[in-house]
């Protein structure tokens, strides 16, 4: 059957499910790699844009994708917490909403936006203190807080994000955490729920990826907001040092251990090949032959 025969054979409902499943399932930093690998299967820009919007912001927000605001120092993630609905979202830490493009990657269209104000001093202090731990414990890292209210009970959470791209490396990787708080005003202590997640691709002559997750559920006392935001960020930190370090001594073992059994360090010989040796080799091989 032509190529021409099955692209016929596939409606454009199911070209569509099929392209949103590679857009969300996207490495880390290859979203413009994938996107453009798409749109030559699809070969219809404009099913695919309107088709698969909805991937393109269901991907940045899983990713919590960062994206720099008008007027401010800090970056913003793009994330469930903070979506407005068409295409906005809100900044809490500079009081503004603003459009996002999710292909172009781009914050337009800023406007002022007022906070929840029976939840705003508990979502600032909550800031400062995950602002500073960021800075301190990611080289590239950004975090925002948002906070909000459900049946009458005060909800902060906090959302971490790292990433390193080496595109020339061969290599791109994410750190993800996302931590949430829910207590009701007056109570004097509450569970905190969090998830870590790590993607890392390694695509250099094969394609490896990491993904990793871990959820981590905690109890802390409820007084001021200082002390608060002070226990939240307490135990974010002890968790994912944890975390951190069991994938360190999980890799080290793989290393030791698994990869060796998949593959041999050295063949029989015990000497590396010098495949430039063998290319040699077959090349005056040809030449005796002629």
């Amino acid at each position: 059957m032509a190529v021409t025969d099955i692209e016929d054979a596939v409606t454009d409902e199911e070209k569509i499910r099929i392209a949103s499943d590679f857009i969300l399932h996207s490495p880390p930093g290859e979203f413009n790699e994938v996107f453009n690998d798409v749109r030559v299967l699809i070969n219809d820009d404009y099913l695919l844009k309107e088709g698969a919007s909805g991937a393109f912001a269901q991907y940045n927000k899983d990713q919590l994708t960062p994206a720099r605001i008008d007027g401010s120092n800090f970056l913003a993630l793009i994330t469930d917490f903070n979506d407005l609905g068409n295409g906005r979202f809100y900044d809490p830490r500079s009081g503004q909403s603003f459009r996002y493009d999710h292909l172009r990657k781009e914050a337009t269209e800023f406007k002022e936006h007022e906070p929840d104000q029976k939840t705003e001093t508990w979502r600032r202090a909550l800031e400062e203190a995950c602002t500073l731990y960021t800075q301190d414990y990611y080289r590239n890292g950004t975090c925002s807080v948002f906070s909000s209210t459900e049946d009458q009970n005060i909800v902060l959470t906090a959302c971490i994000e790292d990433h390193q791209f080496e595109p020339k490396n061969f290599w791109n990787g994410r750190w993800r955490s996302i931590w949430s708080l829910t207590f009701s005003p007056g109570s004097t202590s509450a569970e905190i729920q969090g998830i870590i997640k790590v993607q890392v691709h390694y695509y250099e002559d094969g394609n490896v990826q990491l993904v990793s997750s871990k959820e981590v559920k905690e109890t802390i006392n409820i007084t001021t907001e200082q002390q608060t935001a002070n226990e939240f960020i307490q135990v974010v930190e002890e968790a994912e040092s944890e975390y951190q370090m069991a994938i360190s001594e999980n890799y080290q073992c793989m290393s030791d251990t698994t990869f060796k059994a998949l593959r041999r360090l050295l063949p029989v010989t015990r000497t590396k090949i010098d495949w430039q040796k063998i290319l040699t080799y077959k090349k005056l091989g040809s030449e005796l032959k002629r």
